[in-house]
């Protein structure tokens, strides 16, 4: 819409930064309900994401943080995909604070995309957008 629109290239600009953020923070909130909400809450399996050897940001920390058997374990099941090791990986997790340090992230990236509208004029569109980044982290499904 803004590329269309009379608007400025900085506004333009600005919007996509805030798509960016806002998409990554949403991305993370993601990482964290695959191995924090049940499967009712969130339409999938607990570990998914595992099962189809995707490194998210929980299991990249915890690898990084953890011990080296802790990092061992989820870099098999990365590599193997399928959730055999998942109560492991679930303790692995916990133990290296890899859920708040992911939501904590996601906060981050929601900031910045609430940051990049400043320049945008007042309006209820704006104010939706820094309504959208809000839910996008505080969101349980």
């Amino acid at each position: 819409a803004a590329i269309i629109s009379p608007d400025s290239q900085r506004h333009e600009q600005a919007l996509a930064r805030y798509g960016m953020h806002l998409g990554t923070a949403f991305q993370l909130i993601d990482d964290v309900l695959d191995y924090s909400a049940s499967s009712e809450q969130i339409g999938k399996n607990i570990g998914d994401d595992l099962a189809e050897g995707k490194p998210t940001l929980p299991l990249i920390h915890a690898m990084r943080v953890g011990t080296a058997a802790q990092s061992a374990i989820i870099r098999q099941a990365i590599e193997s995909g399928g959730r055999d090791d998942i109560d492991s990986v679930l303790q692995t997790i916990e133990s290296t604070n890899a859920l708040a340090y992911t939501a904590e992230s996601a906060k981050d990236e929601a900031q910045k995309a609430q940051e990049a509208l400043c320049d945008l004029p007042d309006s209820p569109y704006r104010e939706a957008l820094l309504s959208l980044a809000e839910f996008a982290v505080c969101r349980d499904h």
